[in-house]
C-alpha cells in the first residue's frame, strides 16, 4: 500500500521533543519566505514543504511544493508514486500533461489561476514555453512524501547498461551515451 498511514492522535510529535514543549512554532514552516521579493532563479527550481523539511506534517497526509520556471524551462517527465498532484499556476503560463496507463496523452495550456490535477503514479510534466517570462506554480500533494521519480535521471543517470537502453529505445549506444552526457552534472 503506497499511502500515508492513518494516525490515532491529533498530531505526531518527534521523539526528541516532549508534547508539552511544543507550541505554534512547531506547526509553522518559514522555508517559503525566501520566495518573497526574490529574483526568478536561472534554472527550474523546486522548494518543498514535505515531511523532511516540516516535521509537523507527519501523519497529516499533505505537503506542498513551489515550482519556479524561468523562461523556456521545464519540469521533465516524472512520477509521484505516493500521491496525486494538484497544481495551481500563480504567475505566467504552463503547458502541462500526463500519460495514462493506456498511453493516452492528456495536455492543457494553463494560465495564472488555473488548477490541474495529475493522477497518482502517472508520468507527467510541466513546461514554460514563454521565451521571455517566468512562471510560478504551487503543487499540493496528498502525502507527506509524494516521492519523485525523474524519468530522464532514472533511465540515463543511474547506471542502467547502455546496451539495454539502446535495445529498449531501438537506437544505438552512441545515442544513449549522448543522452547520458547531457544529464551529467556541469563541472
Amino acid at each position: 500500500m503506497a499511502a500515508d498511514p492513518d494516525i490515532i492522535t491529533d498530531f505526531i510529535v518527534p521523539p526528541e521533543l516532549a508534547k508539552g514543549a511544543i507550541d505554534g512554532s512547531f506547526f509553522t514552516f518559514t522555508g517559503m519566505r525566501s520566495l518573497v521579493g526574490a529574483e526568478p532563479p536561472a534554472a527550474f527550481k523546486v522548494l518543498k514543504a514535505s515531511l523532511v523539511e516540516f516535521p509537523a506534517l507527519n501523519g497529516q497526509s499533505v505537503s506542498y511544493a513551489v515550482l519556479q520556471y524561468p523562461a523556456g524551462t521545464a519540469n521533465p517527465p516524472h512520477i509521484h508514486p505516493r500521491s496525486a498532484e494538484l497544481l495551481l499556476v500563480v504567475e505566467g503560463a504552463l503547458q502541462v500533461g500526463f500519460v495514462d496507463t493506456t498511453n493516452k496523452l492528456f495536455t492543457q495550456s494553463l494560465q495564472g489561476g488555473d488548477v490541474f490535477v495529475f493522477p497518482k503514479g502517472l508520468v507527467h510534466f510541466q513546461y514554460n514555453a514563454d521565451p521571455h517570462n517566468p512562471a510560478i506554480a504551487v503543487s499540493a500533494f496528498g502525502s507527506v512524501n509524494a516521492g519523485t521519480v525523474s524519468l530522464p535521471n532514472t533511465l540515463f543517470a543511474t547506471g542502467v547498461d547502455d546496451n539495454e537502453l539502446a535495445f529498449s529505445f531501438k537506437t544505438d549506444v552512441a545515442t544513449i551515451q549522448k543522452l547520458k552526457a547531457g544529464l551529467a552534472p556541469k563541472a
